[in-house]
Parts: C-alpha cells; sequence; structure tokens
C-alpha cells in the first residue's frame, strides 16, 4: 500500500471572494445607469459575502435609483453595522434624503460628511446640489 499525499494543492488553498464578480458588474451597471440590474448583481453580491461593505454601499444606491427608499434604508443600516458610520456613507445617506425631498435630514447628514471630509468634491458636489433646490 502507497502513503497517500496529503498535502494542499494551490487549487484547494486559494480562498476566492465569490462576491467580487457580481460587485464589478453591479459597478458597472450603476455607471451604465441600468439600475435594475446594478441592484441585482449588488444583492447578489451580498448574499454571497454578507459583510462586503461596498457591495451594501453599491445596494443602497441602487435602491435610491430606483425609488424603493424603504429598501434603501435597509441597506444603509446593515452597511453600518458592517463598516461603521463612515463619512462616505453618511454622504450617501445624506443624497438619499436628497432624492427623497427630504432637506431637513439631507442638511444634516451632508453637513457631517463635509465636517468629516472638507473640500471632498463628491460631498460638496451633493451639499451644492441640496443647495440649488
Amino acid at each position: 500500500m502507497t502513503k497517500m499525499d496529503t498535502t494542499e494543492t494551490s487549487a484547494l488553498s486559494v480562498s476566492r471572494d465569490l462576491s467580487e464578480g457580481d460587485l464589478k458588474q453591479g459597478k458597472a451597471q450603476f455607471m451604465e445607469a441600468n439600475y435594475g440590474l446594478a441592484e441585482k448583481h449588488f444583492r447578489k453580491a451580498v448574499e454571497l459575502r454578507a459583510d462586503n461593505s461596498e457591495a451594501w454601499l453599491g445596494l443602497a444606491a441602487a435602491y435610491d435609483q430606483l425609488g424603493r427608499f424603504d429598501f434603501a434604508d435597509r441597506a444603509y443600516d446593515q452597511l453600518i453595522r458592517i463598516a461603521g458610520r463612515r463619512p462616505r456613507i453618511v454622504n450617501n445617506m445624506g443624497y438619499s434624503q436628497y432624492l427623497r425631498g427630504n432637506r431637513k435630514k439631507a442638511r444634516k447628514l451632508l453637513s457631517e460628511a463635509r465636517q468629516a471630509l472638507p473640500g471632498d468634491p463628491v460631498v460638496e458636489a451633493n451639499w451644492k446640489l441640496l443647495q440649488k433646490t
């Protein structure tokens, strides 16, 4: 009887992020304004890897663009649980409130983001957008 080799092969030892393909597709679809397809890919990415904060952020943004603010709120809540209350997340939450027509909440959230990220072009663009309305 021969001794069996039990060493791992490189194929077995490689850890692949299965959500990466859907994350990439979600981003591409979002950039093309295909928000329904973006939502599908971001949702699949978070189903494959529940701690994928980038996918949760994309999912929330896709829901915002689709006008599904109830789902967007759930995605933002999950994102904050995973990543914490980060300025870029707060910025997106502020933009979400802007899209809903809730200027008071939008102003509060965008002010928080501006304070944490002074001069950030995305935050400033959202702030200017809010000031125009």
